[in-house]
């Protein structure tokens, strides 16, 4: 893209200027949808050998050796029509009328131990073709079904060898029966489940929503998975330097217009346009931004807002979009009530992402 004449000692603003995020309103059709559940682009190149355990924590590299058993487990044919593998199981083994044992590895930890590098990992690593293998948000799992129907839901992923979950939530009890129904429908059609999250399968629920009244569905969905814990620091900020202090209004907008693919957005309003766009469409809400600049950051309002932050967070640092931001630093998004509830992990991921994005954006403004 050429660009205009700036005033002297300026940086050259593009012609078009940055595009704004709140003029969105994506429409994602349904095949799009399933096309898209793969690795997202900051994790197409991972693979195990590229995961570098912390050696103080052993259930880092103990998880590593696991997960390259497990997908070395998942090669050869499908359980329909060719024999069921149970967990771990390397050999065929004939179809038994009811599952026997778990059918997924589930990756447990703190924010920042790598669980999505390795859950990315264990689908290139797995031996089926990328159509017989499928890597998507909890989220994204959840839309897909409000897109297809459940029983085309089902139809579709049981034609899999491997379903992967990152960041397995349940935040409300219509999600818990949904997903425990589901995956119970993959698991008798032989497909093999890992998922990743902050919270123990048995916990799932646990400070959201009475979780006692949905025992029965969250025991369902603990039993389909072995749990593996992986202890550690957050990466991302391991051995780095501090974050960047947020920049100015003046210092975020003069950048954003010159920086070719770059938004500008009020950060209230951005919050604002959030809630009128479902959260499986956050990605698509990102297509073709180089960088998100943000004016007038300043605390989240209320759960349900921070909530969809969260999504958005998680969907940047995906794409490895920098953010560049004015106002509040990004700890001091949520509130200490909020850093102290049943979401609390979630919180600390998005601070977590959101600084490591805000660190590549630094380069954007000028000395």
């Amino acid at each position: 893209m050429s660009s205009s004449t700036a005033a002297p000692g300026s940086s050259p603003l593009t012609d078009a200027g940055p595009s704004s995020l709140c003029a969105r309103e994506p429409y994602v059709p349904a095949e799009r949808l399933v096309a898209e559940m793969v690795p997202p682009p900051r994790f197409d190149a991972v693979r195990f050998s590229t995961y570098l355990p912390d050696p103080r924590q052993v259930s880092q590299s103990e998880a590593v050796e696991t997960l390259e058993g497990f997908s070395a487990g998942l090669g050869g044919a499908h359980a329909s029509g060719s024999g069921r593998r149970g967990f771990f199981g390397f050999g065929r083994a004939k179809t038994p009328k009811t599952p026997v044992g778990p059918r997924g590895v589930y990756l447990d930890g703190g924010y920042g131990v790598g669980k999505t590098h390795l859950l990315a990992s264990l689908w290139h690593a797995t031996p089926a073709e990328p159509s017989r293998k499928a890597f998507g948000t909890f989220v994204e799992l959840t839309n897909l079904v409000g897109a297809l129907g459940f029983q085309q839901t089902v139809r579709t992923l049981s034609a899999h060898s491997l379903l992967c979950i990152d960041e397995f939530e349940l935040d409300d009890p219509g999600d818990t029966v949904l997903v425990s129904t589901l995956l119970g429908k993959l698991v008798e059609a032989g497909v093999a489940l890992a998922a990743t999250s902050n919270t123990l399968p048995g916990k799932l629920g646990e400070g959201r929503f009475a979780a006692a009244d949905f025992l029965r569905e969250i025991q369902g969905l603990s039993a389909h998975f072995r749990a593996l814990r992986i202890d550690g620091e957050d990466y991302r900020h391991r051995g780095l330097p501090e974050a960047p202090a947020p920049f100015t209004d003046e210092q975020v907008t003069k950048a954003a217009y010159a920086t070719e693919g770059a938004s500008l957005d009020d950060f209230p309003h951005l919050l604002e346009h959030l809630a009128k766009v479902h959260p499986s469409r956050y990605g698509a809400l990102t297509d073709g931004v180089r960088a998100v600049c943000l004016t007038g950051v300043q605390p989240v309002p209320d759960q349900s807002t921070a909530l969809r932050l969260v999504v958005l967070a998680d969907r940047l640092y995906d794409r490895e979009v920098p953010v560049l931001a004015a106002g509040l630093p990004f700890d001091k998004l949520f509130s200490e009530e909020m850093l102290n509830g049943g979401y609390r992990k979630k919180y600390f991921r998005a601070i977590s992402r959101l600084t490591a994005l805000a660190r590549d954006a630094k380069g954007l403004v000028s000395s």
